[in-house]
């Protein structure tokens, strides 16, 4: 019972350090850049977090276990965008799910190897969190449509959408995020198996 009381406590932190992650639709005029950042932000925390508790437990779906918290947290935290006004379908959830349950996927079919959970479930998280988030802002409402539809002057600039501006750091947000964790997410992922090595 302690174990996944410390699971939870993990994903809620973890969470809060992630919770305007998923907020890209907000920095309209630097969607993609803020797309390709903040996929690599949730990769570390979802990596380092959920490998810790997967080999701690060595149970697997505890990853998932993991994630699922984290997108429960995130949805009612997300709550407070929804009670200024702006309708759901502007409001981002990050997607950990998918990854997570990929990189229960490597630890149960390597037999619980933690060298190829480390090596095959950090690419696997790495190259696929971008690509489900990218639904994110291929489904979410038109942000400069919405920015005058609901006016909040209140807000601070940085967090007001405004109209986007095209080309500034990418071609592909999806690939240099992908590219990027791939690489990044093997060491987040080995990061978490040290720490029950302490």
């Amino acid at each position: 019972c302690t174990h996944y009381l410390f699971i939870v406590v993990v994903a809620v932190n973890s969470t809060l350090l992630t919770i305007n992650a998923g907020d890209y639709i907000f920095y309209t005029d630097w969607a993609w850049t803020s797309f390709t950042v903040f996929s690599i932000s949730q990769t570390l925390m979802l990596c380092v977090g959920a490998t810790y508790y997967l080999t701690f437990t060595g149970v697997p779906g505890t990853a998932t276990y993991y994630g699922l918290i984290m997108t429960v947290y995130t949805w009612v935290a997300k709550g407070a965008w929804f009670a200024l006004g702006y309708p759901y379908d502007f409001i981002v959830t990050p997607i950990w799910l998918p990854s997570a349950m990929l990189l229960d996927l490597a630890y149960w079919a390597t037999k619980k190897n933690k060298h190829p959970l480390i090596l095959f479930g950090g690419v696997l998280v790495g190259m696929s969190l971008p690509l489900f988030n990218m639904v994110n802002l291929i489904t979410v409402a038109d942000p400069l449509e919405t920015a005058f539809k609901y006016p909040r002057p209140t807000l601070p600039p940085y967090m007001t959408p405004i109209e986007p501006q095209v080309g500034k750091f990418y071609n592909s947000p999806v690939a240099l995020g992908a590219g990027a964790g791939a690489v990044l997410s093997v060491t987040f992922t080995a990061l978490g198996c040290k720490l029950n090595t302490w």
